[in-house]
């Protein structure tokens, strides 16, 4: 992800509770607009469990936001070119993966004090903390690889090449990992028990891809291509392409509400596509919101 743009739901906050059908998706309306009066541009935003706090990257530090009214409740400092935030409340540890600083940012959830940098791969993006290894992993974008990262010792213990550039990854929390790799159009099957590749499926027709999201219930996977405007839905087991349906221009954000069966696009046209997932193999493009020109990261609160 490229860090100089807005984010979706730093700027704008939307209400899906009252979707049940996706006739009723056009009943999703803004809530409120946040202002954040700092220098930086922009990428990934994430919401702490079962807190009131949303963090949100902004060029050389994150900045913490009340997610109700919008007030600064602090902020991260030194995370240069920072992409995206994870958590692990367990350890009461958060993490940062900082683009030009090569390294991740480990911090203190209830103080937010720096504990430590752990050094990753060149330009880590996302990152995200994999429930059923115990891991924090992190896709680095010009090394080409994953770095996988013990939280507990925070030493990186496995590097992982994809052979191209991965640009968001989901887990289906039992020992596969999947990363969506921009530049080969493709979504790469991980083996984290192994630490190895163990499939490369393609998203052909779609291409460019870059949010991905999981629907742990139905095995699918949905992923957000923005050359071409598709959410590519996908078979979990085996890699067969579902369905394809029109998103619009410039997605990086791919989102699930489990609850509502909604996903969520972030376009950075200015739109949020909502599609509705009647079945596991049935799917409509129940709504499309507009949002704000270049807002193209997003987070579902769940």
């Amino acid at each position: 992800m490229q860090v100089y743009r807005l984010i979706l739901s730093t700027i704008i906050l939307l209400s899906a509770g009252m979707i049940s059908k996706a006739q009723q998706a056009n009943k999703i309306h803004l809530l409120n607009t946040f202002h954040i009066k700092s220098e930086g541009g922009w990428d990934y935003i994430a919401v702490q469990p079962n807190s009131n706090k949303l963090y949100v990257s902004h060029g050389n530090q994150v900045n913490i936001l009340d997610k109700t009214t919008g007030d600064s409740l602090g902020i991260i400092p030194n995370t240069t070119g920072v992409h995206g935030i994870e958590f692990i409340p367990s350890l009461n540890k958060g993490y940062t993966s900082n683009g030009r600083l090569n390294n991740v940012t480990v911090f203190d959830l209830k103080t937010n004090a720096i504990l430590s940098q752990i050094a990753t791969g060149t330009n880590p993006d996302a990152i995200f903390y994999d429930e059923f290894s115990k891991k924090i992993i992190t896709c680095n974008g010009r090394s080409n690889d994953l770095s996988i990262i013990d939280p507990v010792t925070e030493k990186v213990v496995a590097t992982i090449a994809v052979g191209g550039k991965p640009e968001t990854l989901v887990s289906n929390n039992r020992g596969k990992v999947f990363v969506n790799i921009e530049d080969k159009n493709e979504i790469e099957v991980i083996d984290i028990t192994k630490n190895i590749v163990e499939k490369h499926w393609s998203l052909l027709p779609g291409e460019s891809p870059t949010g991905l999201a999981y629907d742990a219930t139905t095995k699918r996977l949905f992923a957000g291509c923005g050359d071409n405007k598709l959410l590519v839905i996908i078979n979990a087991e085996n890699g067969s392409i579902v369905d394809k349906l029109p998103i619009g221009a410039g997605c990086d954000g791919v989102g699930y509400d489990a609850v509502q069966k909604l996903i969520y696009t972030s376009n950075g046209e200015g739109t949020m596509t909502v599609v509705k997932e009647i079945s596991k193999d049935k799917f409509v493009v129940a709504a499309t919101i507009t949002t704000k020109k270049s807002a193209r990261t997003l987070a579902v609160d769940e």
